[in-house]
């Protein structure tokens, strides 16, 4: 790590102020911080003194979101008949190019927003970039990846002003695009399909309808709990599995970076709308299905809990998430023309999440006011 540093050091002057290439002076402070913790100190205002910077927490998050990339690597093997190695080499070799073509489009507008404003490259997108492929068929052509992330990068960030600036999640923002653009490509009986050679073998193609897509027409499901609980369904890439979802939230929990207020909301919302719609008889399978298939889990884990469009305060932690799990089994049950609920659900609760901070805040204020005339 030394012979880096040294080397770093040696390049630091020529970016510079006064270096020949001190315009591109935010893109190598992207690169040098992502190596190495910033040596600054915040001279004035109000600051936190800790090594975990943003890029560090980023990172942190990345980490979470790998037990549901490898077993969806797997996964995408095995549905197709692959065993062991060779069904994980296999979504492995299909879902890279996608996590490539995520990357470059988004860090190149990134980084060009950066440098004709004049400012940091922001870190946002080191999750963002990963969580795109994600949520999305692992047939879906590499064109339409890109046009996604970049609409999401566009109009979902830098119009706003960047990271922490954004309303929408910019990857629910994505997937949107990509829905509303091309909906054959994301939903509807082809889930995703594989018609290529591989190691020698040819690999045919495989076609079928989602969990959620069963339950929706008829009400009955194919596959056992347990499979759906392991991940053992049709969907998204990284979608299926509940548990390594859990096994991710344990992650962000433990290290503190998600809010488990949210998380639980999501999760005793979508329940308590499930058990209602159960109870008046327009559904007959069990309300915890919703919470095993489709983007549920992935949503309240990593989508949710997004910081910058999440709500800010502790109580709209709680109204948001619930509201998010309730309405996004409304949207499943009631509109059957769309089985998934949860990308639109947490999109429209991005949008409420500042008004509900703002009534939370108020209602704290006159609470105030009323102890203060009381006091006296």
């Amino acid at each position: 790590m030394s012979a880096l540093r040294n080397l770093v050091d040696k390049m630091k002057p020529t970016f510079s102020e006064g270096g020949k290439l001190s315009f591109l002076a935010s893109t190598f402070e992207a690169f040098e911080t992502f190596l190495f913790v910033p040596n600054t100190t915040t001279r004035k205002g109000a600051h936190i003194r800790d090594c975990n910077d943003m890029k560090r927490t980023m990172i942190m998050v990345i980490v979470a979101l790998m037990p549901a990339f490898l077993f969806g690597c797997w996964w995408t093997g095995a549905q197709v008949g692959l065993e062991g190695f060779q069904a994980f080499f296999y979504g492995l070799v299909r879902v890279l190019p996608m996590v490539c073509v995520s990357y470059i489009v988004g860090l190149a507008i990134e980084f060009g927003f950066a440098q004709a404003r004049g400012h940091e490259v922001n870190e946002g997108f080191l999750v963002t970039g990963l969580l795109i492929p994600m949520i999305f068929p692992v047939s879906t052509p590499l064109w339409m990846v890109a046009l996604s992330t970049a609409f999401a990068v566009v109009f979902g960030k830098e119009v706003f002003g960047g990271t922490g600036m954004n309303v929408f999640n910019p990857a629910l923002l994505a997937r949107a695009f990509a829905f509303f653009a091309y909906t054959p490509s994301m939903s509807g009986e082809t889930v995703w399909y594989s018609d290529w050679t591989m190691m020698g073998a040819h690999v045919d193609g495989i076609t079928g309808a989602t969990a959620l897509e069963q339950l929706g027409s008829t009400g009955t499901m194919a596959y056992s709990p347990l499979d759906a609980f392991l991940g053992m369904i049709p969907g998204s890439f990284g979608e299926t599995s509940t548990l390594a979802i859990l096994i991710g939230a344990a992650i962000l929990l433990i290290t503190g970076i998600a809010s488990w207020r949210t998380m639980v909301s999501v999760f005793v919302g979508g329940l308590a709308m499930g058990y209602f719609f159960q109870w008046i008889g327009v559904t007959e399978y069990p309300a915890w299905w919703h919470l095993i298939v489709g983007g549920f889990a992935f949503g309240a884990v990593f989508m949710a809990t997004d910081p910058v469009t999440s709500a800010q305060t502790n109580k709209g932690k709680y109204i948001v998430g619930f509201m998010t799990g309730a309405l996004a089994v409304l949207i499943r049950v009631v509109n059957p023309a769309y089985p998934e609920g949860m990308m639109l659900s947490i999109i429209f609760m991005n949008a409420l999440a500042p008004l509900v901070d703002y009534y939370v805040v108020e209602a704290n204020i006159s609470r105030r006011k009323k102890r203060v005339k009381l006091a006296k």
